[in-house]
C-alpha cells in the first residue's frame, strides 16, 4: 500500500512539474513561495499588531502555533529523511528511470533548496499556521488565507522540491499545530 502510495506521488509530481513547466510557471513560483519565508511572517504580524485591535491575538496565536509546529516538523523531516525530487531525480536520470525531459532536468536544477529533506514541507508547513492563525482571529479572510498557503505549497512543486504528499503533510501540520493551541484554550 504504502509503496504504491509513493509511486502515485511521484508520478503525480511527474505530472505536475511538467505542467508547471510547459505553461512557464517557475518565476511566478518563485516568488509565490518567497511569501512563505518566515521572516515575511514575523512582518506581516507586526504590521497587523500595530494597526489593529486583534493584532496582538494574531502574534501569539501564531507564535504559539509555531512553537508546537517547529519541533515537530524538525523530528518528522529528520526521521524520513525522504530525498527532494529535483535531487532524486537526477539520480534517477543519470541511471536511466526518469521519465522527465533533460529539459524538466534542467529546470530541476535552476533551484536549490535549503536542505536537503522534503518530507513535510516547510514551507507549506509555515503558511498553514499562519493561514490558519489569521482564519481564526479574522474569519472573513479565511478563503484568501487558505488559498495563499495552498499557493505557496504548489509553488515548491513547481519549483521541483516537493512532492505532492510532502505539501498535505506540511497543511495537515500546520493547521493541525494551530489547533492543537486553540483546543487546549487560546484566549
Amino acid at each position: 500500500m504504502f509503496t504504491k502510495l509513493v509511486k502515485l506521488d511521484r508520478r503525480l509530481f511527474h505530472y505536475l512539474f511538467a505542467l508547471s513547466e510547459a505553461r512557464e510557471l517557475g518565476v511566478l513560483a518563485r516568488q509565490l513561495s518567497r511569501t512563505g519565508d518566515g521572516p515575511l511572517y514575523l512582518i506581516l504580524v507586526f504590521i497587523v499588531m500595530i494597526s489593529h485591535a486583534k493584532g496582538e491575538m494574531l502574534f501569539y496565536l501564531a507564535l504559539a502555533g509555531f512553537v508546537v509546529e517547529l519541533p515537530l516538523y524538525l523530528i518528522l523531516k529528520n526521521a524520513i529523511k525522504r530525498t527532494r525530487p529535483c535531487h532524486l531525480e537526477l539520480l534517477s536520470f543519470d541511471s536511466g528511470h526518469s521519465p522527465l525531459t533533460d529539459k524538466h532536468l534542467m529546470a530541476l536544477k535552476r533551484f536549490e533548496p535549503s536542505d536537503k529533506f522534503s518530507l513535510p514541507s516547510g514551507h507549506t508547513t509555515g503558511a498553514f499556521v499562519m493561514a490558519t492563525s489569521v482564519a481564526f482571529i479574522y474569519p472573513q479572510w479565511a478563503y484568501l488565507v487558505y488559498l495563499w498557503a495552498l499557493l505557496v505549497g504548489g509553488s515548491r512543486i513547481a519549483l521541483g522540491v516537493h512532492y505532492p504528499l510532502d505539501i498535505l503533510a506540511g497543511a495537515a501540520l500546520g493547521t493541525g499545530s494551530v489547533f492543537v493551541i486553540l483546543s487546549i484554550g487560546f484566549d
